[in-house]
Parts: C-alpha cells; sequence; structure tokens
C-alpha cells in the first residue's frame, strides 16, 4: 500500500473517531495535573490547561497537513539539472509516541530530479507535516521519502535523521547526548553506491551538533 493510501485510510479512521472537545482536552489536563500530586485551582495553574491546549495545536499541527498535496507545485524549467538536491539540517521537533516526550533533531533531505524540481521549501514543510505528530523516528523517516519518492517520481530519494530523544535522556536510562541516526535510501540512492557515498558525503561536509 502506498504512503497516500495509507495517509488516506489512517485520516478516515481518525475522521470515525469522535474528537473530544476543548474543554474535554482542558479537564484532562487538569486530571494529570492531580495525578501529578497538583493543586490545579492554585493561581500559577489555573490557566495551565488551557495553555497546554493551545500549545498542542502549535506542536501536533501536522495531523492537518496533507505533506503530498504540499509537493504538488513543481517546476520543469531546470536547463537538464539531473545532479543530487540537497536540503539539509532541516530542524525538526517532534514526539514519541510511547512517552509523549520531545524528539528534536536535523533532518537531511535529498533527492535526484527527473523531469521536475520543487520548491525548496516544500521540503522542510513535508518534515513539519509528518514530524508535527506522534512519532517513532524510523517511521518519520521512510514517510518522508516514500512521500517524496511517489509524488515527484524523481530518480531517487535520500532522508537521514539525526535527533535526541528525551525518552532516553531525561528518564528510563537517563542517558543525555546520545543521538539516534535513521536513513531510507530509495532508488539510485539505494542502488548506486557511488551516489550515495557522494549523499553521505555532502550531509557531512559540515556537522551541525546543537538540536
Amino acid at each position: 500500500m502506498s504512503t497516500e493510501k495509507k495517509e488516506a485510510k489512517q485520516a478516515k479512521k481518525n475522521k470515525s473517531q469522535a474528537r473530544p472537545s476543548r474543554a474535554e482536552a482542558e479537564a484532562a489536563v487538569r486530571t494529570m495535573l492531580l495525578w501529578a500530586g497538583e493543586d490545579p485551582t492554585r493561581e500559577g495553574l489555573l490557566d495551565t490547561p488551557k495553555r497546554v491546549v493551545k500549545s498542542y495545536e502549535e506542536l501536533f499541527s501536522g495531523y492537518g497537513e496533507d505533506p503530498a498535496s504540499i509537493l504538488s507545485r513543481t517546476f520543469e524549467e531546470t536547463d537538464g539539472y539531473d545532479e543530487i538536491i540537497l536540503l539539509k539540517d532541516i530542524r525538526l521537533e517532534s514526539h514519541c509516541e510511547h512517552h509523549m516526550v520531545p524528539i528534536v533533531g536535523l533532518a537531511h533531505v535529498a533527492y535526484l530530479p527527473g523531469n521536475r524540481v520543487v520548491g525548496i521549501s516544500k521540503l522542510a514543510r513535508v518534515v513539519d507535516a509528518y514530524a508535527k505528530r506522534f512519532q517513532i523516528q524510523e517511521k518519520m523517516t521512510a514517510q518522508i521519502a516514500n512521500t517524496i519518492q511517489e509524488v515527484l517520481q524523481p530518480r531517487g530519494v535520500a532522508v537521514v535523521i539525526e535527533a535526541n530523544h528525551q525518552c532516553i535522556s531525561t528518564r528510563g536510562v537517563h542517558k543525555p547526548g546520545v543521538s539516534m541516526v535513521t536513513s531510507h535510501m530509495l532508488g539510485e540512492f539505494r542502488e548506486n553506491p557511488s551516489t550515495r557515498r557522494e549523499f553521505l558525503a555532502m550531509i557531512q561536509s559540515r556537522k551541525c551538533s546543537e538540536f
């Protein structure tokens, strides 16, 4: 099943489930405050439920985005350009679907154009569309690459994500400074070792360590 079909199926499933009202969401935050041992009626926490719900609208705005439609406008006037197009060091902010804590890192996205190219801001927007959801890094990496491949039909796509996970740095085994790296290669990036090496050399040409 293609990424687009999977996304449509999931969207249909989500719509079939009754979405709680804003008041219900705020009540849930108050319940969590009580469970943590706090008093949600004290001055400093009175408006916290409203703030949390409002922040969730931004943090999880990806659910309202269609990644495929972001890539729908393309350009064919490239004067025959057929080399790697790379947008690297794209900051991403996501949340672990297992513990609901932040994943913060960088994405590097490249493709080998066929007959058309897309505006580079659209690559960053596709990253955000998938990042601003509850995620695991492995799935997010594949989703970004698969969507670009399916919509643009390039000769190849490569996506590498390196990120810090608070589910390992601030809880559990408590290992700060550990980063996770995932990659998903399609087309010539998977089949041609020299193309893959060129891509990896390009993303390593200037290492950014601050997430």
